[in-house]
């Protein structure tokens, strides 16, 4: 058989696992080390399982991750996600449709100490969502609002899929978290102008606005606001300025997202406790499908699948702008039915050589890639926001109202993406000043 192949088998062996109920690391640990034995012998095969999950796990730059998951678990343990909705909400409470764009404007703002999607729809789903329902705003647009916007958690850094990107590809985390700032920021910008044309459009999806809430009390709001402000300044400006390392970034964020809780003493001793359980657990599952990742990539490499494959788009004469059309739709489909995590570890090892090759910036390639995962979190029949928002709910919303109110904001994230593509300078020109 081919490398081609090959590779092509063991791509299908991982759907046809998957879709057999096989957990998704499972099914990529297991074509990798099938695949390495049956290509390069059992001996190599049982060295290559033996110590690549060492080899990874041991890696420093890999710290970022549970840091960046605890800051964002106790940044919501503090109430730092009500404080920015509760200011949001006071001064837009005059603007028709004004608690959509409080939720956007939140889960923004909640973005920037976050890197989970799930987390941040899950946390408004149970905050928000049945106050919107009881002051009568339409139930799908309303989920569906969170669900979207819980997606900023993946573009506005510090954003667990760039580091997962710059860790499977070399590219430096520090500069692709700058290349998701304007991205992130247009989306959510964008976002606001998108409910306040639907809101004039279809009135009946928000009820009229409340009263004026007074000057003082808005001014009061933005009080609390000082420690998100900080913690967002502090790992961010530390990470663009150069004066801190990302991977040192995530236990500065963490230290200080627990001294502002203790200092609010809005962190108890099983609060804390349950930040770090929920921490390990996402940190867990992330290692686990990275290491799966890993040896499915060796397998690729030693059965000369990445090699073959760019001999021959190169032979059929596919070019820069073709070979991207190729991976929006592969990876709008992958995201149909898989999570970001998963996708990465499964195309990046033979996707981001052949882009590269082709003259496609790593940077800008970044940031397409995780707007495809942003819209895979949010598009029927597997998004995974979507059942965030749905187990969240407790029972006031069902899966048929979530799929029909997301379909606005997938549209919109489509022509984000067209932008994106057709504008690279949106991505790579705020690393180009780091």
């Amino acid at each position: 058989m081919t490398p081609l192949g090959i590779g092509g088998v063991g791509l299908l062996g991982i759907v046809g696992l998957s879709m057999a109920g096989v957990p998704i690391g499972v099914a990529i640990a297991l074509v990798g080390g099938i695949g390495m034995w049956a290509v390069s012998g059992p001996v190599f095969a049982a060295v290559m399982v033996q110590t690549i999950p060492f080899t990874t796990a041991a890696e420093y730059a890999f710290i970022v991750v549970p840091m960046f998951v605890l800051m964002g678990n106790v940044a919501a343990q503090a109430g730092m996600i009500e404080a920015m909705f509760d200011a949001a909400s006071r001064w837009l409470a005059r603007v028709r449709g004004g608690m959509y764009v409080s939720v956007t404007l939140a889960s923004a703002g909640f973005a920037a100490v976050s890197g989970s999607t799930v987390v941040n729809a899950a946390v408004f789903s149970r905050m928000v969502l049945p106050q919107m329902v009881r002051l009568g705003y339409n139930r799908a647009v309303a989920s569906g609002c969170i669900a979207a916007a819980g997606t900023f958690a993946v573009m506005i850094p510090p954003s667990l899929a760039f580091v997962l990107y710059g860790l499977m590809t070399g590219e430096s985390v520090g500069k692709l978290f700058a290349a998701g700032v304007v991205p992130g920021v247009l989306t959510a910008v964008c976002y606001v102008l998108l409910i306040m044309v639907m809101v004039r459009l279809r009135p009946d999806w928000a009820p009229p606005p409340g009263r004026q809430v007074p000057l003082a009390e808005r001014l009061a709001s933005l009080r609390p606001l000082w420690s998100i402000s900080l913690l967002v300044a502090v790992v961010l400006g530390g990470i663009y300025s150069g004066l801190v390392p990302p991977s040192a970034a995530g236990a500065v964020g963490a230290a200080g997202a627990i001294l502002i809780a203790l200092a609010q003493r809005r962190l108890t001793a099983r609060g804390f406790a349950d930040c770090l359980r929920q921490s390990v657990l996402m940190a867990a599952s992330l290692f686990f499908i990275v290491i799966a990742g890993f040896l499915f990539a060796r397998f690729l490499i030693t059965s000369g699948f990445v090699p073959e494959l760019t001999a021959a788009l190169t032979g059929a004469g596919i070019g820069k702008w073709e070979f991207l059309a190729i991976l929006v739709v592969l990876y709008l489909v992958l995201g149909m039915f898989i999570d970001g995590a998963s996708m990465a570890v499964i195309t990046l090892p033979f996707v981001y050589p052949i882009a590269t090759g082709l003259g496609i910036d790593g940077l800008w390639l970044g940031v397409l890639f995780v707007k495809l995962v942003e819209i895979g979190a949010i598009t029927p029949p597997m998004g995974l926001n979507l059942f965030a928002v749905v187990a969240a709910s407790h029972g006031r919303i069902s899966v048929s109202d979530v799929v029909r109110g997301i379909w606005p904001f997938v549209l919109l994230e489509l022509g984000l993406l067209a932008l994106l593509i057709a504008v690279p300078a949106l991505s790579t020109w705020l690393p180009s000043t780091m």
